[in-house]
């Protein structure tokens, strides 16, 4: 979801583990030459999903990075099984409420931007279209709650850990995932 830390967490996590940091959006403005909430209202949202798909087709082919997505990946089945197939997924799994109160002065957000009377409905709304797509998606979920950062990238570490995605903290500087 929007605001749930994707891009903050996945920072910490790559840096943790010594691995490049990728995250979509990034990649998508610079290949569209402009902010993802001018091209949404330019272009639309179709023409959008379109060139996220071609940017997570790609990223989803390389190894060794951590990528975050932008929250509307999901929407396309195609997305959802690169993502599914060629990566280890892990959904911050947050709820509207915490959500808003987090996103609550943020002015780039494109889809929170229509329906901004109202930005709860809208992000419950959002969370109940897209949360079983990310349950689909995800190899792994981790309740977001309002803990810190540092914890949330802990919790992740230790869910891939545990999986034997990632080597133990003690021994991540021998090999890599």
């Amino acid at each position: 979801m929007p605001g749930s830390g994707k891009s903050t967490v996945g920072r910490h996590v790559a840096r943790q583990l010594g691995l490049p940091f990728i995250d979509t959006d990034h990649i998508i403005e610079e290949h569209i030459g402009c902010s993802i909430r001018d091209y949404f209202e330019t272009q639309g949202e179709a023409a959008f999903r379109d060139v996220e798909h071609e940017i997570i087709d790609e990223v989803t082919q390389l190894r060794g990075h951590v990528i975050a997505t932008g929250g509307g990946a999901v929407l396309r089945e195609t997305n959802r099984q690169a993502l599914r197939d060629r990566s280890t997924v892990v959904y911050l799994r947050s709820k509207p409420e915490d959500l808003v109160r987090r996103l609550r002065h943020a002015t780039h957000r494109p889809l929170l931007q229509h329906g901004a009377a109202d930005p709860l409905r809208r992000l419950r709304t959002l969370f109940d279209d897209r949360d079983p797509l990310y349950r689909r998606t995800a190899h792994f979920v981790i309740e977001t709650g309002r803990p810190s950062v540092h914890t949330l990238v802990n919790m992740v570490l230790m869910q891939l850990e545990l999986a034997g995605v990632v080597p133990a903290a003690g021994e991540r500087g021998a090999r890599h995932p």
